[in-house]
């Protein structure tokens, strides 16, 4: 027996699998993650053959687990979820004020860092891609939901006709789209965070 993974109505599910099943689930999994590590690596268009030579498979077998692109994207963009669910810990909204700045800002700038060769070569692709669209549009949701709990506090304290707003800007200074402007311009990783604390400080109204 095995365990495949996989991602369903945002959530990541795991079942359990018969041995023939867990053997084609192992070679899927390997694709979609030769494909990932060649992205890691700058290759934002990897073909058909580089991925096969990473994952070490014969190039019949990705078109046999994947009949087209898609389905390769749809693989991907599941295992993607898992790595990233790897690297992130709830911030405690227990902390005070400044920590939680902190931390949130420390764990966010490292994850869009982390995230931005895959979302450069996603958004190659995903003009034409539902499962891209999709991925992207859960991603975000994911980033403003922990944006809105970890500041709820301080969102609560602004005026009423202020929060949605400000809560707008809080979540899209710190979207991958704005931290991928920033490096572009060029800017260090450093200095792009300190951009992201400033900015979050000045949208709650906590510059001393």
């Amino acid at each position: 027996m095995g365990r495949a993974v996989g991602w369903h109505n945002g959530r990541v599910s795991v079942t359990e699998v018969g041995p023939r099943s867990a053997r084609a689930e192992r070679t899927r999994v390997a694709i979609a993650d030769a494909l990932l590590s060649l992205i890691d690596e700058g290759d934002l268009q990897p073909t058909a053959t580089r991925i096969a030579e990473r994952a070490g498979i014969s190039l019949r077998l990705i078109y046999h687990h994947f009949g087209d692109l898609e389905a390769l994207f749809q693989e991907a963009a599941q295992r993607e979820t898992v790595r990233l669910i790897s690297r992130v810990h709830l911030v405690s909204t227990d902390l005070p004020f400044p920590e939680r700045l902190d931390d949130f800002v420390e764990q966010r700038c490292s994850l869009l860092e982390w995230m931005t060769p895959v979302c450069r070569a996603a958004a190659l692709h995903a003009p034409f891609s539902a499962t891209l669209q999709a991925a992207r549009t859960n991603a975000t949701a994911a980033g403003d939901h922990e944006v809105k709990r970890v500041f709820a506090a301080e969102i609560a304290e602004l005026p009423a006709d202020r929060r949605r707003p400000t809560v707008d800007a809080l979540c899209m200074a710190t979207s991958w789209n704005a931290w991928d402007e920033l490096r572009m311009r060029p800017r260090s990783v450093a200095d792009c965070r300190e951009a992201i604390r400033t900015t979050v400080r000045v949208l709650l109204g906590r510059i001393d």
